[in-house]
């Protein structure tokens, strides 16, 4: 019995022993994670353009060419068909190379790429730029916009635009015009982003930052409270949004948020903003400001 009675007692002690090992481990994971989640992302100002923008709107990144797209509205309103908008080309270290790279459009803001084609939004229109010859090679009406936004592009080659007042998205593929989402209570759809199986909107009016499923269609509010939600651009799992207002949020994925950027006192607004992974480069063009800077994210 003696030998038998040793072999419990070890038996239970070695049960024990592991038991407080694994709990030990598990605080561990879990002070780990909630440091991670306390740590906050912060913004360091690199540069900044001379002021000879003119209401920029919107920056996109060739990363063929290594170059900044700058879409300038020109004067205001910012749907007034005046023909005064123009496209910029920048370079990564805020160097105005071509002021006027593209004219003869009217309120330009949001742009993607499909192939050489850099496609912006005129207010209700679609306009297609060779960044070869730096030449518009179609202008594609959009029946039924009022107020073309933001510009997001997927894997397949289809071109996705927000209608900010119409609540609408529509897409363009192989030469068609279509509307992809309508809804009343959209909240003025503006940030685009696609992302494989879904699509991640940042809505003017309402604030939300929403993902929507490419397939159902079915709405999930990921984060609120972003009122005058402008630019959107990820982050490895995350995302950095920013507000017209002048503030650029870092959101998890799980929707949580900080507050990264906020130059309302400077009265210079964020709007569609731009970020370049590779160098670890957020661009934030200030719109009234008429100038882009741009911030390294730590």
């Amino acid at each position: 019995m003696k030998p038998l009675s040793y072999l419990v007692l070890l038996t239970l002690c070695t049960l024990i022993i592991g038991c407080k090992t694994e709990k030990k481990d598990s605080n561990k994971e879990e002070t780990s994670s909630t440091k991670e989640t306390i740590e906050k992302k912060s913004l360091t100002k690199i540069w900044e353009t001379d002021t000879l923008l003119t209401t920029c709107e919107s920056v996109f990144y060739d990363k063929s060419n290594d170059v900044l797209y700058v879409s300038n509205i020109g004067g205001v309103p910012p749907d007034a068909q005046d023909n005064d908008g123009f496209i910029s080309k920048v370079s990564t270290s805020g160097e105005i190379l071509e002021l006027r790279w593209v004219e003869n459009i009217d309120a330009p803001k949001g742009m993607g790429m499909v192939g050489s084609n850099l496609y912006v939004t005129n207010i209700d229109e679609l306009v297609a730029i060779d960044t070869k010859s730096g030449s518009i090679t179609d202008r594609i009406p959009v029946d039924g916009s009022v107020f073309l936004n933001d510009i997001t592009t997927s894997n397949d080659g289809t071109v996705y635009l927000s209608d900010s007042r119409g609540n609408k998205i529509f897409t363009y593929k192989d030469n068609l015009m279509s509307t992809w989402m309508e809804q009343d209570d959209f909240g003025g759809p503006n940030g685009l982003l696609s992302q494989g199986g879904k699509m991640m909107v940042a809505a003017f009016g309402s604030g939300n930052f929403m993902s929507i499923d490419i397939a159902s269609k079915a709405i999930d509010i990921t984060s609120t409270g972003l009122k005058g939600g402008d630019g959107l651009v990820p982050v490895g799992n995350d995302y950095m949004v920013s507000n017209w207002n002048g503030e650029v949020y870092f959101v998890k994925a799980d929707g949580s948020k900080s507050k990264l950027l906020d130059t309302k006192t400077e009265k210079l607004n964020s709007a569609d903003i731009e970020f370049i992974a590779a160098k670890n480069l957020l661009l934030v063009p200030t719109f009234f400001g008429n100038t882009v800077a741009a911030y390294e994210l730590k």
